[in-house]
């Protein structure tokens, strides 16, 4: 469950209470090595502190201020901040407009496994605050849904795709294997296909494949054309499709295809082909079909 905690203000309680509705900080649910949430606030709200992971921001609202390496930094909607760990920083809104950002903590470890066996070091990103939409969408998604888990297997392409991000604007890029194991990643491919309505982890893959999840997922993305946990998602809404022409309820579709939940389904559903489930019901329903349920009616 989300947290809602009214941020504390110099200012004092009177102020604090004026813009409780205005002010605020929601986190995530914790998962290891990983810390997201969004902020929303007026002025200079953090004297200069620092953290022991990568600060990992995008701006949504307002103008975002901090100094940093001795310069103030200014990030408008849109750019990202990569704030690296053990650095000391601020932070502050520049306009009266306010400010609201999302932020993804990072511990080092696991962005030291996303580079994979080959990276020399932690990539260093010199250029605090910077516009890529490639990253910006990787981050976004890591940050979306702040009131709920985010599944296993997208975690691990996330931060894959971070690490990405961070060696290229570091200029290090991340080399990758010329020769794909293509045994091995039919082995995955298979696996995923032959267990698309369960939770298929990173671990289960790597037992099947041998190559460790990040190699896996580059290779994977390099021969199919798509991550492992997009694959999954794919298989699990064709038979989703499948399902809702032959007039099952949703809920009970979404539950039987591996989704947590009918809302769960209609995101997916929609971010594949620009539609939502019960919308496509409709559109390929027999004219004079009753529609399908929804859910279970339950006597009152």
């Amino acid at each position: 469950m989300t947290t809602l905690v009214p941020a504390a203000d110099s200012d004092g309680i009177e102020r604090l209470c004026n813009l409780a509705t205005r002010e605020r900080f929601l986190t995530a649910p914790s998962l290891p090595g990983i810390e997201r949430i969004e902020a929303q606030f007026y002025g200079d709200m953090f004297s200069p502190h620092r953290h022991d992971t990568y600060a990992l921001g995008v701006t949504l609202h307002g103008v975002q201020t901090f100094s940093y390496r001795g310069a103030k930094q200014f990030s408008q909607p849109g750019n990202i901040i990569v704030l690296h760990p053990d650095e000391i920083h601020d932070g502050g809104a520049a306009t009266d407009a306010g400010l609201r950002y999302r932020m993804l903590y990072l511990e080092p470890s696991l962005l030291r496994r996303g580079l994979g066996e080959n990276a020399a070091s932690l990539p260093f990103v010199g250029q605090p605050v910077f516009s890529d939409p490639v990253l910006c969408a990787t981050l976004l998604e890591m940050l979306a849904h702040l009131d709920s888990d985010l599944d296993a297997l997208l975690i691990d392409q996330l931060i894959c795709g971070i690490a990405e991000g961070l060696s290229r604007h570091a200029k290090q890029p991340i080399r990758r294997s010329k020769n794909l194991a293509i045994p091995r990643l039919e082995r995955a491919r298979q696996f995923l296909e032959s267990n698309s309505t369960e939770m298929v982890t990173s671990a289960q893959l790597e037992d099947v494949t041998g190559l460790d999840r990040y190699s896996l997922i580059r290779q994977f993305k390099a021969c199919f054309a798509t991550t492992p946990h997009r694959f999954l998602v794919m298989r699990r809404l064709q038979r989703a499709k499948l399902m809702i022409a032959q007039g099952e309820p949703l809920a009970a579709i979404a539950a039987e295809t591996g989704f947590a939940d009918q809302s769960h389904l209609n995101r997916h559903f929609k971010q594949a082909f620009g539609i939502t489930p019960g919308r496509w019901a409709e559109m390929i329903r027999p004219q004079n079909a009753p529609p399908a349920p929804t859910a279970p009616l339950v006597a009152g």
